[in-house]
C-alpha cells in the first residue's frame, strides 16, 4: 500500500508541474460549468460528458452491455427528455401533493452508452421515485417499488448490444408490501431480497420462493430502529456476508441476519457516537474487498469489514423544517464483521458530510463522493455542498493516513444525486433534485449533467503501468466456484514480481440515495504468474503475460452474475473485461 501512496504522489507531483492548476467554480446561474485541474488536493480530473440528459441521476445501474440505465420519477411533471416521435409514450398521473392531472409524454429514464456517450430515452410506466435494484445472473437489472402505483411494481431490463431493450413490467407477481425507500440485495441463490421501506417493517424475495405462504418476513429490528420523527431507517445498509448471512444497519446499531430461517444471529455494538446513519440522516456503507489471499476465518471464508460514513446527529432533520442547518458528521466507523468479537473501530473524515456516495474502486480503495456539509436529505434540507471527493485508503495500516482530499467538481451534487463504477476506471456522476419537481432557478437547481470522476490512477504518467486484458480463458468468460483460470494481458514494462498485481471481481452496483446496492470486489488468489514472451524488440515494446487465478470458492462470497474483472498493476487497474460467475 505504501507502493500506491507513493505512487498518488508521484501523479501529484507530475502533473502538477505540467497542468496549470485552474479551479472553475460554480454558479447557481451556470449548472453546466466544469473543470479538469490539478491541485494541491491530491489529483484526479472531473470530465463534462453531457451538458443535459434530460432527467436527473436519481438511479443509476451499469449493465454487462456497458450501458447504464439511469432514471428519476414519473410524477414531477414533464421531464427535458422527449421521445423520438414514432415512440412517443404518455403518462396521466397526479403529481404529488397535487390533484391536477398531468399528461406527460416525456421520457424519465434512458440508457447511457458509455462506449459512445450517447442516450437513449426509455418507456418507464410505474412510478420509480425512491425505489430499489439488483441484477440477477442473468444480468437483468431487477428493480423493485417505489411511490403510490409503483409501490409493489416489479420492473426489468435486460442487457442487449443492439439498442432495443426497454422496461417490463412484471404482470404476474408484485412486491407483498409497499416498498418505498427500501434496499436490495442479490442473494447466493440468484434471489434478490427486498429489505424494509416507509412504514414498512418486513422483507421479501424476488423471483418468490416455491411453497412461500404470506411472502414476507416480519423483522422487529426494523421496528426498533425507526424514530417516529425522523424514521432514520430507511434504505437500510445490507450486505451479503461470506458465511451466507446478512449484514443490516439501520439508523446506529446493526444485526447478522440468517435470512433463510428468520434469525437474528448476533447483535453488534451500537456505533459509538450518537450519529444517525440512514435517510433522511443519510450516510453510506460499504462491504470492503473480500481478499482470498487475505485473512481468513476458521472455515476458509475471507474476513469481511464494513465501513460506514458521513450522516447526521438526532434532529438534524427536524432542525431543517426551520431552516436551522446542522453540521454533519465527520466520523466514519469500521468493523470486521466476521471476527468473534467485532468492535467499531471510529475514524475521521476531512469535512463533515451527509449524502454521501461510496463506491469501491479496483485498487480496493473506496471514494467518498458527493454530498453536503450541513443538513439531511429531503427536499431543501441541505446546504453547502461538498465538492472534493475523498479517497479512503482500504489497506493502509494507520488509520491517520487513510484519507486524500482529491480535485473538486464545480457542480453541487445534492439529494438525488448518483454515481457508479465505470468498466475503464472512471466514476460516471450524475443527479441532484433537492426540489419536489424540476426547479432550475435556485440556489441549488436541478441537475441535469452527467460528468465523469478520473480518478489519479488514470492519470497519463501511469500508462507504463497500465495492464491491458488481451483474453481469458476459457474463451467463454465463465468463472467456475474454486476452479482456475488464466487472463492473458500485456504490459508496457518487463517484470517477473507477482506480488505487484492483483485480479479483482467487482459488481456493478444499484446506486441510488448514497448507498451503493450489491456493491462487492473480490480479490482472487493468484496461483501462477508468466511472462509470455516480448512482441516486438523496440524501446515500446509491449511485454506479454499470463496470470492463473482460482475463482471464488462459493456463491457466498460471490454471488452467480456477471462481473468485472480488472487486472491491478501497482495500484493501477487495467480497463476491466465481463465475466460470468456460476
Amino acid at each position: 500500500m505504501a507502493l500506491l501512496s507513493s505512487i498518488f504522489f508521484a501523479a501529484f507531483i507530475v502533473f502538477s508541474l505540467s497542468e496549470a492548476s485552474s479551479h472553475a467554480h460554480w454558479s447557481k446561474n451556470d449548472t453546466a460549468a466544469f473543470s479538469v485541474v490539478a491541485s494541491e488536493e491530491g489529483g484526479g480530473e472531473w470530465v463534462l460528458l453531457q451538458k443535459s440528459i434530460g432527467v436527473s441521476a436519481m438511479h443509476m445501474q451499469l449493465l454487462k452491455n456497458n450501458r447504464v440505465i439511469i432514471f428519476d420519477r414519473t410524477n414531477m411533471g414533464p421531464s427535458n427528455l422527449t421521445f423520438p416521435k414514432d415512440k412517443e409514450y404518455c403518462l396521466n398521473y397526479t403529481i404529488h401533493n397535487n390533484p391536477e392531472l398531468v399528461t406527460d409524454c416525456t421520457a424519465h429514464s434512458l440508457s447511457y452508452d458509455v462506449a459512445s456517450n450517447t442516450i437513449r430515452p426509455l418507456v418507464v410506466r410505474s412510478d420509480t421515485w425512491c425505489s430499489s435494484g439488483a441484477v440477477d445472473p442473468s444480468g437483468t437489472l431487477i428493480q423493485t417499488g417505489g411511490f403510490g402505483d409503483g409501490s409493489r411494481s416489479i420492473r426489468t431490463v435486460p442487457p442487449c448490444d443492439d439498442d432495443t431493450c426497454d422496461w417490463t413490467e412484471q404482470q404476474q407477481v408484485n412486491l407483498v408490501e409497499n416498498r418505498w425507500y427500501a434496499s436490495s440485495q442479490i442473494l447466493p441463490d440468484g434471489r434478490a431480497v427486498v429489505m424494509g421501506g416507509r412504514h414498512v417493517f418486513s422483507y421479501e424475495f424476488y423471483p418468490k420462493a416455491d411453497g412461500m405462504s404470506s411472502g414476507k418476513y416480519h423483522l422487529r429490528f426494523l421496528v426498533e430502529t425507526y424514530d417516529e420523527k425522523e424514521e432514520n431507517n430507511l434504505y437500510p445498509f445490507l450486505h451479503l456476508l461470506p458465511d451466507g448471512n446478512l449484514f443490516l444497519f439501520a439508523n446506529n446499531r446493526s444485526i447478522l441476519l440468517d435470512y433463510n430461517n428468520n434469525r437474528v444471529v448476533k447483535e453488534f455494538p451500537v456505533m459509538p457516537g450518537g450519529v444517525k446513519r440512514n435517510y433522511p440522516s443519510t450516510g453510506s456503507s460499504v462491504l470492503l474487498p473480500l481478499k482470498m489471499n487475505g485473512k481468513l476465518d476458521g472455515s476458509g471464508l475471507p474476513e469481511a469489514e464494513v465501513l460506514i460514513c458521513g450522516g447526521a446527529q438526532l434532529g438534524a432533520f427536524t432542525s431543517t423544517k426551520g431552516k436551522g442547518f446542522v453540521a454533519a458528521s465527520t466520523s466514519c466507523g469500521r468493523i470486521t464483521v466476521t471476527d468473534p468479537d467485532p468492535k467499531w473501530v471510529m475514524e475521521t473524515l476531512p469535512m463533515p458530510r451527509v449524502m454521501p456516495d461510496m463506491l469501491l474502486l479496483p485498487t480496493g480503495d473506496v471514494i467518498i463522493i458527493n454530498g453536503a456539509s450541513k443538513g439531511t436529505a429531503g427536499w431543501e434540507n441541505a446546504i453547502n455542498p461538498v465538492l472534493n471527493p475523498v479517497l479512503y485508503k482500504t489497506y493502509e495500516p494507520n488509520p491517520e493516513s487513510r484519507f486524500t482530499t482529491l480535485n473538486p467538481s464545480s457542480i453541487p451534487r445534492m439529494y438525488h444525486s448518483s454515481a457508479v463504477l465505470l468498466p475503464d476506471g472512471r466514476v460516471l456522476v450524475g443527479g441532484s433534485n433537492p426540489h419536489e419537481r424540476y426547479k432550475f432557478r435556485a440556489e441549488f437547481p436541478t441537475d441535469l449533467t452527467l460528468e465523469a470522476y478520473n480518478p489519479p490512477y488514470l492519470s497519463p504518467i501511469f500508462a507504463s503501468l497500465r495492464p491491458t486484458i488481451e483474453s481469458v480463458e476459457p474463451r467463454t468468460k465463465t468463472v467456475s466456484y474454486g476452479q482456475s483460470f488464466g487472463v492473458k494481458f500485456q504490459l508496457s514494462v518487463h517484470t517477473n514480481d507477482s506480488a505487484k498485481f492483483s485480479v479483482a471481481l467487482v459488481t456493478p452496483s444499484f446506486t441510488t440515495h448514497s448507498f451503493a446496492m450489491s456493491q462487492r470486489m473480490v480479490v482472487l488468489d493468484i496461483v501462477r504468474f508468466k511472462h509470455l514472451y516480448t512482441r516486438y524488440k523496440k524501446p515500446s515494446a509491449r511485454y506479454d503475460y499470463k496470470i492463473v487465478v482460482r475463482g471464488p470458492p462459493k456463491n457466498t462470497v460471490a454471488p452467480p452474475g456477471y462481473y468485472m474483472l480488472f487486472v491491478i498493476q501497482a495500484g493501477i487497474p487495467s480497463q476491466a473485461t465481463w465475466v460470468r460467475v456460476q
